[in-house]
């Protein structure tokens, strides 16, 4: 009854006519009709738990019912972000302002909560710091945070009213990230999502990927990101790709190469993230979205419902997704 529940509530929110677009899309990339696409999509939905987005990202029109069963879907995730994350402890990672309280050690970045600041402190913070980042506790996806400067801002306290009126209500100091990313795509903070499962007493790291921004201040997938997965040493050993399936060796805007980058300090990353799995254990497995300073590592946030990410199979040549790796670490979910 939870899966058929679950299923009705996914096909109030489908948004038919982008799924439509989309598979008119596939349909002329492979010489099928649309029809067919959209009722591969349906059987895709039912029998793997596959979204339509899932069935483009990870190319499903280009495998067979073996290999297909071997890719996580959205549906997998749900599953087990809602098994192995106890929901009273959920917003301690979905809630940006108590995220960074309680794992305030591992952000490498201040931070200001304009609730409980005073347009002094709130003025001090802008000497310190003249570009900041904006956000909205509940914001997903890059909405919700802005860039500002201590110039625009203004009046300090006049500041603080926008920002309280608008829900920004936490102000952090702009991430410097390490200038090897920065040369490679610079003008977004790009981070890397880590997916991890912590069974009680050891960190079990499912996928990394390397997500950069294009030509905007984020480096979201859906707000005209891209991404790539990276190997267990941190290098990326394919193309990255964006939401409209464009495929980049070299990144558009730098024409730094992308296939062969090794992201720096990457062990640290795993370290830090052995650590910070450990503040909350009731939330066992979590996305999080971590970037490379110049000096270190800093935690950008954790995603205890974290989406999925696969290496398309036409970049790869592998028709074999995360499944097995997820199974080894985690078992039934």
């Amino acid at each position: 009854m939870r899966r058929v529940k679950y299923y009705l509530a996914r096909l109030r929110s489908l948004d038919v006519a982008n799924m439509r677009r989309v598979a008119r899309e596939i349909a002329a990339r492979i010489g099928r009709t649309r029809l067919g696409v959209l009722l591969d999509m349906v059987r895709c939905s039912i029998r793997y738990g596959a979204g339509y987005l899932d069935y483009e990202e990870y190319e499903f029109y280009l495998l067979n019912a073996r290999e297909r069963a071997t890719f996580m879907t959205s549906t997998h995730f749900d599953r087990i972000a809602a098994r192995y994350n106890e929901p009273e402890y959920r917003h301690l990672l979905a809630d940006k302002a108590e995220f960074n309280a309680r794992f305030d050690r591992f952000l490498g970045r201040d931070w200001l909560d304009v609730r409980t600041a005073t347009p002094e402190q709130l003025a001090d913070f802008l000497r310190r710091h003249p570009v900041v980042m904006t956000k909205q506790p509940d914001s997903v996806h890059g909405h919700g945070v802005r860039r500002r400067t201590a110039q625009e801002a203004g009046d300090p306290a006049a500041f603080r009213e926008e920002l309280l009126a608008s829900g920004h209500i936490l102000v952090e100091e702009f991430i410097a990230q390490h200038p090897d990313l920065a040369a490679l795509a610079p003008r977004s903070v790009n981070t890397l999502r880590v997916i991890t499962f912590f069974d009680g007493e050891r960190l079990h790291v499912l996928c990394a990927a390397l997500k950069l921004g294009h030509d905007a201040d984020v480096d979201n997938f859906g707000s005209g990101g891209m991404y790539t997965i990276l190997d267990e040493e941190g290098v990326a050993r394919y193309p990255a790709f964006d939401i409209l399936a464009r495929t980049y060796a070299e990144h558009p805007v730098t024409g730094r190469p992308i296939v062969g980058f090794r992201v720096p300090r990457y062990e640290e990353i795993i370290r830090a993230l052995d650590e910070a799995a450990r503040v909350v254990p009731q939330v066992r497995f979590v996305g999080w979205d971590v970037a490379v300073l110049p000096d270190g590592v800093g935690i950008v946030e954790g995603n205890w419902n974290t989406g999925g990410f696969q290496m398309k199979p036409s970049l790869s040549g592998v028709k074999t997704g995360l499944m097995p790796r997820f199974r080894e670490a985690i078992g039934e979910f």
